[in-house]
């Protein structure tokens, strides 16, 4: 009998576990399907992403993160780009080629580079530079400008389908 209540107390706290999980989850964390090529190939179109919503309210963002947000003025759809340039950052752009600070960045992640040029802009407080890693395709902060901290929506941490996308971020 003494087994038997043992078992029904920690089928209860798994429970109780299980419940407490999902809570969280529905709460910080958020699942997005990707539209546009702009990410290609790391991000594909259609992919369902788990993105952290509670990633920038808590925390800040670093170069190279992927983020989404909603960009205010342009439309209500959720974006997705990898940040190159944080608050004080000088970014410029000759013929494709990123520069940070003066030095060009290493994108390995970039496979389809386009030829356009940007002038150098000191990124404002309290925003980031995004690009999308499809650059010629892309509509990022060359189009819209640096995106304010407030606007964005979380981290994309992870691809979790199909099943071929499955992988961190």
């Amino acid at each position: 009998m003494v087994q038997f209540v043992q078992l029904r107390s920690l089928a209860s706290l798994v429970l109780q576990l299980a419940i407490l999980g999902a809570l969280i989850a529905a709460f910080f964390v958020r699942f997005w399907q990707v539209s546009g090529p702009s990410m290609s190939p790391r991000v594909s179109s259609g992919e369902l992403v788990i993105i952290n919503t509670l990633a920038y309210r808590f925390g800040t963002p670093h170069h190279g993160d992927i983020v989404t947000f909603r960009h205010d003025g342009i439309t209500p759809e959720l974006y997705i780009k990898r940040v190159i340039g944080l608050a004080g950052d000088r970014i410029r752009i000759d013929r494709g080629v990123v520069y940070v600070n003066g030095q060009r960045l290493d994108e390995p992640y970039v496979q389809h580079r386009d030829d356009r040029s940007e002038p150098e802009i000191t990124v404002p407080a309290d925003s980031v530079y995004v690009l999308g890693d499809n650059r010629a395709v892309s509509e990022d902060s060359r189009v819209f400008g640096p995106v304010r901290k407030s606007d964005l929506m979380g981290q994309a941490l992870a691809g979790v389908w199909p099943f071929g996308s499955v992988g961190v971020l």
